[in-house]
């Protein structure tokens, strides 16, 4: 089954990515963004998507300081 894992960092925890797409998109002309948070798509097929969440929480993501969701063949982001 083909699978999506979204990584981001937790509320909270510092983005410098994100602060550096915030101060660039007005300079761009692109006004009323903010809170921009990066982060990052993992695709994968899996035997047995039961698992997913133990492969985030061992490999995929840092669990102390990354919020994980798991999108599995045919659910919408």
């Amino acid at each position: 089954m083909k699978a999506r894992v979204l990584v981001r960092p937790k509320a909270g925890i510092l983005d410098p990515q994100g602060a550096v797409v915030e101060r660039a998109l007005p300079a761009l002309g692109f006004q009323g963004v903010s809170d921009v948070r990066i982060g990052r798509l993992i695709e994968l097929e899996v035997a047995d998507p039961a698992r997913l969440p133990e492969m985030c929480e061992r490999l995929l993501a840092n669990p102390l300081i990354e919020d994980y969701e798991v999108l599995l063949d045919g659910d919408s982001p």
